[in-house]
């Protein structure tokens, strides 16, 4: 399977299956003396572990990480960086009926066409226990950002078509709910609905918005790595995500030039915007202002409900899932877009480093 690496410059590969002995992930390129512990990983893999709360999967994992390499008396030695979480409480037996039919929105049918068989357990490789070895690698990422003074804030803007406010924006509410919306009247609200669609067997979707404060400007690559475009590629690949918008997003196509356009003006010396409807990206690469963007996560398609589908012998069938799954997807997937936007910013910070002469010139001829 090629396509599991992620990054040039910090460079991410992940590895393992939903049932299989465990997932883990191996990070490339990362600078040596950065302060690293297990529990600096652990307090974001506590973020995306099951069963937190009635509204996420009861399978019980304590997703606790193991750092093999790469760390020696308490910092980063400068080599590869080596993770692993294991599998302990799999239960394959749940997933034996569905080897021979195809789940509807799962990737089942797509495997077997590409590999001509699949890892039926859980998903395999596109499980969503993969995300493990992206979010143990995000809080790498996250550690480097804040070093440079850089903070990401995600959360829960949308869940089942009810939005969090903000007028009503409070950041501590973000840990506060199951839902990890930054609205406690919207959180209740969400609750309400998320009750009845559990009892009627059935999921929900919703929108994730991150916050990005503190980007130096002229982050990205003008051309194909524009710093917008490989923040989508690193979103896009999370298994659940469907859409994604930055800044005005879609409603840019619905504004003029005048209304869409950010002015400029001088503030204390600094160049700065009256609005920020480009979501603090312009040309590809970050003008400083706070960097803005949403995805949307579809509802968990794996359903109790009554469902229409095929099985491997071309018939026509009707299914009911089994299995622990989450009712809905997003407040888990939370610190997953959260990590894979650090990591898409860490890369592209390091291959700006060569930009400009003067910049190495002034680096090595100190």
């Amino acid at each position: 399977m090629a396509g599991s690496t992620f990054g040039n410059q910090f460079k991410i590969m992940t590895w393992g299956e939903s049932h299989g002995a465990g997932v883990g992930v191996v990070i490339d390129g990362c600078p040596s003396g950065i302060p690293l512990a297990e529990s600096d990983i652990q307090v974001m893999l506590n973020k995306r572990k099951p069963g937190q709360s009635k509204y996420t999967t009861p399978r019980k994992e304590d997703d606790e990480v193991e750092i093999l390499s790469g760390i020696f008396e308490g910092k980063t030695t400068g080599t590869p960086i080596s993770m692993v979480v294991r599998n302990k409480t799999q239960r394959s037996a749940d997933y034996s009926e569905i080897a021979r039919f195809y789940r509807p929105g799962h990737a089942d049918y797509t495997f077997d066409e590409k590999y001509g068989f699949r890892d039926y357990r859980g998903g395999g490789r596109s499980s969503g226990r993969e995300t493990i070895g992206r979010v143990a690698a995000g809080a790498v990422a996250v550690k480097i950002l804040a070093t440079l003074g850089i903070s990401i804030c995600t959360y829960s803007k949308e869940i089942g078509g009810i939005a969090a406010s903000y007028d009503n924006f409070d950041k501590e509410q973000i840990e506060k709910n199951p839902f990890r919306m930054p609205d406690e009247k919207a959180a209740a609200q969400v609750e309400e609905y998320a009750m009845k669609q559990i009892e009627q067997g059935d999921s929900i979707g919703g929108i994730i918005e991150c916050v990005i404060d503190g980007m130096m400007p002229g982050i990205g690559e003008p051309v194909f790595d524009k710093l917008d475009a490989k923040l989508a590629q690193a979103v896009f690949s999370i298994g659940a995500v469907k859409g994604f918008e930055i800044g005005s997003g879609f409603n840019a196509a619905r504004l003029t030039g005048t209304e869409n356009n950010d002015a400029f003006y001088m503030n204390n010396g600094k160049v700065e915007k009256k609005t920020n409807n480009a979501g603090g990206i312009l040309g590809g690469m970050s003008d400083g202002s706070q960097i803005v963007f949403r995805t949307a996560i579809k509802p968990t398609p794996s359903i109790s409900s009554v469902q229409d589908t095929v099985n491997k012998d071309g018939e026509d069938i009707k299914v009911s899932i089994k299995g622990r799954h989450d009712p809905m997807i997003v407040p888990r997937a939370v610190v997953v877009v959260e990590s894979m936007a650090a990591l898409a910013l860490v890369d592209l910070i390091f291959e700006n480093m060569t930009s400009r002469i003067d910049n190495i010139v002034k680096f090595y001829k100190k």
